[in-house]
């Protein structure tokens, strides 16, 4: 017995505690190694020592907080790179981000790369002039929605932040052509602009903002009604290496000029929005498709009331990357569309498929599809008064077992072309 005492007091001398043996680099290194997020969570909860590296080492970080809440969030998390401030739209509180926090955020989170400040409607130009002055490594931000900020506040941004890579302003009414000319003046390196719903923003906006930001690979301009064709142009010539995405949903001054500049430019462009613009028609379509066919993916072409089967029929045979197109409301479609489909040779890549208020397509129509949409994941078909659930039953139509199939309105649509 007593030996069996003596063996158990070497084993418990022997212990030591794991803080003991690995140096904070050494934990360091475990943490980077953790790829869930919760897993790091975890990890902080081993000790304070542990949560004192986990803090520092932390990257993300969402957070509800008035100004003395963010000195001491930035204490703690000194190596910050993005901080998520985004209010819902149905979940927002008053009187959310200020200028008091934006000045707090300013001069406490040096190493800040991305800001997300969608929906924070109490802040105005002078909040984000504290961030231009401050933030110089600043690479994103997202103030979708802040209908107090101007071009005054925005330009500041610019001047200050010349490394911005990304910036998001939907819903922010009063932008114009002026802070399109601090862009292209400062930020030499944007790939990624959301305007959406800044109506202010004209041709000679675009013309100016492309002479400097020719890396543009993601634009979005649905509903900026006062762009037209000389706009898109300048972009399609000066981003044609880079354009990859370009929404430009109820552009009614976008015309066929446009859709010809894109094909004979862009040759990679990957998702395409042009539904509303009404005075495209089919040769310049026919011309996209040609120049596309090994990159376009996503089409959104709903109330595009000039297109007709020719268009579509080569649309659909020369894009075979095609995995999300929606043709709703283009009246003049019919079954005819669809003549190369049926063969076994003849097969789509397609997941997405929304047809809804084409009165001229038919069950035939859909059946040919079917037999070449192996991978159809939803397919939209609301208001065709020729396609029933009956009719696609007695017609026999084999849907692909995980193909939701909108008949009435019942089912959620997917967002991917909004």
């Amino acid at each position: 017995m007593a030996g069996d005492d003596s063996h158990l007091q070497n084993d418990v001398v022997s212990i030591h505690c794991i803080n003991d043996s690995l140096g904070d680099d050494e934990l360091r290194a475990v943490l980077s190694r953790l790829g869930d997020d919760k897993d790091k969570e975890v990890f902080g909860l081993v000790c304070k020592r542990w949560l004192r590296i986990q803090s520092t080492e932390r990257k993300k970080l969402c957070a509800r907080a008035g100004p003395h809440m963010l000195r001491r969030i930035a204490a703690r998390f000194t190596r910050l790179h993005e901080l998520d401030l985004s209010q819902s739209v149905s979940r927002s509180f008053y009187p959310g981000v200020t200028d008091s926090d934006l000045s707090v955020i300013a001069t406490a989170f040096s190493c800040l790369r991305i800001l997300n400040l969608q929906n924070c409607k109490g802040i105005t130009d002078n909040g984000l002039a504290a961030i231009g002055s401050s933030l110089s490594s600043l690479q994103s931000l997202d103030v979708s929605y802040c209908r107090k900020i101007t071009d005054k506040g925005l330009s500041a941004v610019a001047e200050g932040c010349h490394d911005l890579r990304t910036l998001h302003l939907a819903g922010c009414r009063f932008v114009s052509d002026s802070l399109m000319k601090a862009l292209s003046k400062n930020c030499h390196y944007v790939e990624e602009l959301g305007l959406q719903g800044c109506t202010n923003i004209t041709n000679s906006g675009l013309s100016v903002l492309v002479e400097g930001c020719r890396r543009i690979k993601y634009l979005d301009i649905n509903k900026c009604s006062n762009i037209g064709d000389i706009g898109i142009s300048s972009v399609s010539e000066a981003c044609s290496l880079t354009l990859r995405t370009l929404k430009l949903l109820d552009c009614y001054k976008v015309g066929d000029d446009s859709i010809l500049s894109l094909a004979n430019y862009c040759k990679n462009l990957e998702t395409l929005v042009i539904g509303g613009c009404r005075n495209i028609s089919d040769e310049p379509m026919k011309s996209l498709a040609a120049s596309c066919s090994n990159s376009l993916r996503k089409l959104r072409m709903d109330w595009c009331l000039n297109i007709t089967d020719s268009s579509l029929d080569c649309i659909i045979s020369k894009c075979r990357e095609l995995e999300v197109l929606d043709i709703g409301c283009c009246e003049e479609l019919t079954d005819a569309a669809f003549q190369q489909l049926g063969s076994e040779n003849f097969m789509l890549g397609m997941k997405i498929l929304k047809v809804s208020n084409c009165p001229k397509i038919t069950v035939e129509g859909i059946k040919k599809l079917m037999k070449s949409c192996e991978y159809l994941e939803y397919l939209d078909v609301r208001s065709c008064p020729l396609i029933t659930k009956a009719g696609c039953e007695d017609a026999g139509i084999q849907f692909p077992e995980s193909c939701k199939i909108n008949f009435t309105g019942s089912l959620a649509e997917p967002d991917v072309l909004l």
